[in-house]
């Protein structure tokens, strides 16, 4: 295990090299060459979401699992070459919203050929997304280029998974360089959105950090055999699932937290504070979840010369 002061300067490199890249990025790049790219995202996000309200939970899950290194790698398809995230165990059948994107992309497109990349149009679709259910926007800084490849191993170390506990939780989120307030801010996107039974039956079966009705209610439609119902839905945040607000966070000090990772940022740990604080305001949460998203979608992002800017969202250009 890597000392305390080994494991300080990793996350400081980190860090660091986060800040270096986003540099890099402008909330200005399109706006000479594709003035209407921000524009068309949002209608079709817009649409979509309006069409379907658990839309906007799938686009900014997509968004950030892409951005544990921004760069639109969760949208590739397996290939010879490579096998890719989608198949990663926090992503495999569960990643949904790729048909929305490649709608997008065919639409910036029409409007300014091979410009804008699949990667920011990840990051302004969960904007616009956030946005279209009520919560807050902020500037979306863009520039980011397109990755050629994608690694299953990668988001199968890199991605939180639903039975992480808060020492997981907290050191995967500092390898990235976020802290603790951040990590609780962006697990607060958990207000929107459902998940399936098989990521959520061993903490309604097998915790006792549970409210005991909420826990009851849930296992009606998630029995407790492996392999039932793994598919069936719950909403993340059984108070308000499609709207975008801090509600997840009133259900934690409940013992209402529908994932065993959601339950743990407040379980008598460094993030109950947190917690409690936006619970207790929902402008805090709000501003906290926007200067989040901005630092995450910031996180090692291909500019300049690297990567490509992808055709198809899909696969890398020929």
């Amino acid at each position: 295990m890597a000392s305390t002061s080994c494991l300080s300067i990793l996350v400081l490199v980190v860090a660091l090299t986060a800040s270096s890249a986003s540099a890099q990025l402008s909330s200005t790049f399109y706006d000479t060459s594709c003035p209407n790219a921000l524009s068309t995202i949002k209608s079709a996000v817009t649409t979509a979401v309006n069409n379907e309200p658990r839309m906007g939970a799938s686009l900014l899950r997509l968004h950030f699992h892409d951005c544990f290194g921004c760069d639109g790698s969760v949208l590739l398809n397996d290939t010879a070459t490579f096998t890719g995230e989608q198949g990663a165990i926090p992503n495999k059948n569960s990643l949904r919203g790729f048909t929305v994107i490649d709608n997008i992309k065919t639409q910036v497109e029409a409007v300014c050929n091979q410009t804008v990349s699949c990667a920011d149009i990840l990051a302004v679709a969960a904007r616009d997304s956030v946005v279209a259910l009520g919560g807050p926007s902020w500037t979306v800084l863009l520039g980011r280029r397109d990755s050629t490849n994608a690694s299953k191993s990668n988001a199968n170390s890199d991605l939180p998974g639903p039975s992480f506990n808060l020492a997981n939780l907290t050191q995967l989120f500092a390898n990235k360089g976020l802290n603790v307030t951040e990590m609780v801010a962006l697990s607060g996107g958990h207000t929107i959105g459902q998940a399936q039974c098989r990521f959520f039956r061993d903490h309604i079966y097998n915790d006792t950090n549970i409210n005991s009705t909420f826990a009851s209610s849930l296992q009606g439609n998630c029995p407790q055999a492996s392999g039932s119902g793994d598919a069936n839905l719950a909403p993340l945040d059984a108070t308000s699932a499609t709207s975008f607000d801090n509600a997840y966070f009133t259900n934690l000090l409940s013992q209402k937290g529908l994932l065993h990772s959601d339950q743990e940022l407040f379980n008598g740990g460094a993030a109950d504070t947190t917690v409690q604080s936006f619970a207790s305001s929902s402008s805090a949460f709000s501003s906290a979840f926007a200067a989040a998203m901005v630092k995450m979608g910031n996180i090692s992002p291909k500019t300049g010369t690297q990567g490509e800017i992808r055709l198809t969202c899909s696969k890398v250009n020929s």
